[in-house]
């Protein structure tokens, strides 16, 4: 007592780190959490038993805990042990070790666009910050200086590296929100609670595990997932806790430090999770509309836009019924104006149609996409959907069976579908592609016939109208009138008058018909030479 009264004097402070408040262990049965078991995939299922088999611990763990627990079906399911990466990946036949700054596990299962993805992580020590390896630089700038480190911070306290193992209570106080912190054993369906995880559920509150603004400088990705989570549970009742969401704004600088690809995929999280109307009234509703990242202000600041909103309403819908949905659709939805503009500037400056489109679109990239994921497939996607447009009227001819049958058609058909549902084009049009989009090559035909046949007659009616030439009478008194047919053939000189057909040319000046002769090598037949030359 009377040494930390001089050292308090004296201004030392010790050198032990005061020990974090792990929480205490509960465990709740189903009669109290109520989880349905049936809804946990068989995949986790199979996960967890296989690290258990082999001797480890192993839980449901994170998001997938809390939506059993309110009634939602989880998205994804990620599984927690104290088995180290190295010993889960020597346990299944297809799992890959990735990350640098969380070293986990993707367990996958399936192949092709089926495949399922089960992420499994090791149970992390507390480690306090201040006794944490620490670099001038970020991950970039300091990579190769991070490479042989475990745990290591920047200058402002942001953890670049986090690869120290420890026991689940301490893996428990690192999770960021009390709700996302609790772990499920499915097979003896005991949840396990360190931090009121389950009354927080019940209460519908979204809290901080710890200092709130200590937790956003650790990982300022936080800020982001907080919104997340209060626009996708909003629809329950679930609320920001107070001083959770106190530090948000001004955290909110701390987004600058983070690599731009790390903020492009948490971006697209907010987008593309099925609540993304909510989650752009979320950021607008914390004062946070503008500043995470460049292109999420576009999105924030076009959502009124009918086109773009009903592209965001559109995605919402297909991930409620659980049909994937693709970054790429959403983002030329999105980034459409500026290139529909850019291209009719382009072509009233008397540029040819297509590249006009090509420059337009490549205006676009470099002013909103850089290179986070621009020039890669996302970006090829985005073109391909863009150059497609204008190829949707033409309906004659091959051009409609050439494009039905290109890769992204679909994907660029809906977003044609969009436009013509917020009156940019006629909805007949939209119509007609999806009904070819169906039809059987002989119906397709016909349908193409038939837009033929309804131009051309579009051009007849729309072709000036050709007035009878006045009753002449020649020498001859032969009485002439010049024909609709003869004036509609706009080729003939005008000097050179039109006959009936069949009629008589007396006394006019019109020129003969040359009769073509037949060029052989050899003479004709009676010695006749082969032309008229010499004759």
């Amino acid at each position: 007592m009377i040494k930390k009264f001089i050292d308090r004097l004296l201004g030392k402070t010790s050198t032990k780190s005061k020990k974090p408040q792990f929480g205490k262990r509960e465990e709740v049965g189903a009669a109290v959490h109520g989880i349905d078991p049936k809804l946990v995939d068989e995949r986790a299922l199979n996960v967890v038993r296989t690290l258990k088999n082999a001797g480890f611990e192993a839980y449901v763990v994170g998001g997938a805990v809390r939506d059993l627990m309110v009634g939602l079906a989880p998205k994804d399911f990620d599984v927690a042990t104290n088995a180290t990466p190295e010993q889960v990946k020597g346990l299944f036949r297809r799992a890959f070790i990735i990350g640098r700054r969380f070293r986990i596990v993707h367990v996958v299962y399936g192949r092709g666009r089926e495949h399922e993805v089960i992420e499994v992580s090791t149970f992390r020590a507390y480690m306090d910050n201040a006794a944490a390896e620490q670099v001038a630089g970020n991950e970039k700038t300091s990579k190769s200086e991070l490479a042989g480190m475990k745990h290591a911070v920047d200058s402002s306290g942001r953890v670049l590296r986090d690869n120290v193992w420890g026991p689940q209570e301490e893996d428990a106080v690192r999770r960021d929100f009390t709700i996302n912190a609790m772990y499920y054993d499915p097979e003896t369906q005991i949840v396990v609670d360190y931090h009121h995880g389950i009354k927080d559920s019940k209460d519908r509150v979204i809290r901080m595990i710890g200092d709130p603004a200590t937790r956003y400088r650790e990982d300022p990705v936080r800020i982001i997932r907080a919104v997340r989570f209060a626009a996708k549970l909003s629809g329950l009742g679930f609320k920001l806790e107070a001083k959770t969401a106190a530090p948000l704004i001004k955290s909110q600088e701390l987004l600058a430090e983070v690599p731009q690809s790390r903020l492009f995929d948490e971006m697209l999280k907010l987008l593309q999770t099925g609540h993304a109307l909510a989650s752009i009234e979320q950021l607008k509703a914390l004062g946070m509309a503008r500043g995470i990242y460049p292109l999420l202000d576009v999105v924030v600041q076009r959502a009124e836009q009918a086109f773009v909103k009903a592209a965001l309403r559109d995605t919402d819908r297909r991930v409620s019924e659980g049909k994937p949905v693709v970054a790429s659709f959403l983002l030329a939805c999105v980034l459409w104006a500026d290139v529909r503009d850019g291209w009719a500037k382009r072509i009233n400056e008397r540029q040819h149609a297509h590249p006009a489109l090509q420059d337009a679109i490549e205006d676009v990239f470099n002013s909103h996409i850089g290179d986070v994921s621009g020039r890669g497939k996302l970006g090829g996607d985005m073109r391909e959907i863009w150059m497609m447009q204008p190829r949707f009227e033409k309906r004659v001819g091959s051009a409609p069976f050439g494009l039905v049958e290109q890769a992204r058609f679909r994907a660029a058909f809906d977003f044609m579908r969009l436009r013509a549902e917020t009156g940019e084009i006629d909805e007949v049009l939209a119509d007609w592609w999806q009904e070819f989009s169906l039809a059987d090559d002989n119906l397709r035909q016909d349908m193409v016939d038939q837009v033929r046949e309804e131009q051309q007659q579009q051009q007849r009616q729309r072709a000036p109208r050709v007035h009878k030439a006045p009753a002449t009478r020649d020498a001859g008194s032969v009485v002439r009138e010049a024909t609709p047919a003869a004036d509609a053939d706009h080729t003939r000189p005008d000097s050179l008058p039109a006959f009936a057909p069949g009629e008589p040319a007396t006394g006019v000046d019109a020129p003969k018909k040359r009769r073509r002769r037949r060029r052989s090598n050899g003479p004709r037949e009676g010695g006749e030479p082969t032309s008229d030359a010499g004759v």
